[in-house]
């Protein structure tokens, strides 16, 4: 799934926080967005393995609940709903694409390291890939009940957030060819070689399609 569907869903399950506690509504949804984009912050450098813990995130999101209801404070309510969006990211991951250049292809086997069995997992395609019109319209729903609920900052947050989705989504089928064009033709005669293997090899094309 595209990065601002992982973002909104980490808000939208942040909104529990305001039947329990609305003092903390606002510390929730930023751990939330924040913990939806967090294991993609691992993009050029070991996708979906090295910040992505299907297994870890989850664990650890009992006990920070726990602590989080048991003595309620910014950081508490902080550390549970950021592993609540890790946790959920990663998840999800694997319902969506597998990680090749063109997931529309269905040709990886690979959706999410998991460090626990030290083994990828599968793709679902149940998201057919990240920035499928399906994928959208994830975003959108996720996105209702924020912009109904929200208001201020948060709220242009979320607005901004779908805008990014929408362009995406929009763009989604020519960034392959643009992505490998750039590194075929303008950076690969530039770069010296040992910078060359901090990019991904699935941009690394000898003819972009």
């Amino acid at each position: 799934m595209m990065l601002p569907t992982h973002a909104l869903g980490g808000m939208t399950l942040a909104l529990s926080v305001t039947f329990v506690a609305p003092e903390f509504t606002g510390i929730a949804l930023i751990a939330g967005f924040l913990g939806g984009v967090l294991p993609d912050l691992d993009m050029y450098s070991g996708h979906r393995k090295s910040l992505h813990y299907p297994v870890y995130y989850s664990v650890l999101v009992l006990p920070a609940l726990v602590i989080a209801g048991l003595s309620p404070s910014m950081t508490s309510i902080f550390i549970a709903f950021l592993l609540i969006g890790a946790a959920v990211h990663s998840v999800a991951d694997i319902l969506g694409g597998g990680l090749e250049l063109r997931p529309w292809e269905a040709t990886s086997s690979r959706a999410v390291y998991d460090h626990y069995r030290n083994r990828w997992i599968a793709p679902r395609h149940w998201i057919r890939y990240d920035g499928s019109p399906d994928d959208l319209l994830l975003s959108i729903a996720l996105a209702v009940p924020l912009l109904l609920t929200l208001n201020g900052l948060l709220h242009q947050i979320v607005i901004v957030t779908l805008a990014v989705a929408f362009v995406y989504t929009a763009l989604r089928r020519v960034l392959p060819t643009l992505a490998a064009a750039i590194v075929n033709d303008v950076l690969t005669p530039r770069l010296p070689d040992h910078l060359l293997t901090y990019v991904p090899a699935r941009y690394r094309e000898t003819s972009p399609r």
